[in-house]
């Protein structure tokens, strides 16, 4: 007959929160091992895509480690991927250039 295991907190209910795999001792002996919950990935603000260069942690992880591995080195670096920053470069230059369009008409029909 097999070993009983039983759990080693007080929560005895099979919940995410109550994950658990079974290991062997040193000793012999069958226990229980409580598993974390898994992280997210942290994902982009426009599109929801992954972010990568940023790991997937439990929210308190961010915490221990440090700003570089939190975010990569560019414009908007930790909360949106890079197409969606080129995308937004690419927006705001063609506006500038709408602007200056427009100024350069109504100087030109000023003249005439």
């Amino acid at each position: 007959m097999a070993q009983r295991v039983t759990y080693r907190r007080r929560l005895s209910y099979n919940t995410k929160s109550n994950r658990v795999r079974i290991v062997k001792t040193p000793g012999g002996k069958l226990t229980y091992l409580h598993e974390k919950k898994p992280g997210s990935a942290p994902r982009c603000g426009d599109c929801g895509s992954t972010l990568s260069g940023v790991p997937a942690l439990r929210p308190r992880e961010y915490a221990r480690i440090s700003k570089r591995q939190k975010t990569v080195q560019r414009a908007y670096g930790g909360s949106r991927c890079g197409k969606c920053v080129r995308e937004r470069i690419v927006r705001a230059f063609l506006i500038e250039e709408q602007k200056i369009v427009k100024r350069v008409i109504k100087s030109q029909s000023g003249k005439q």
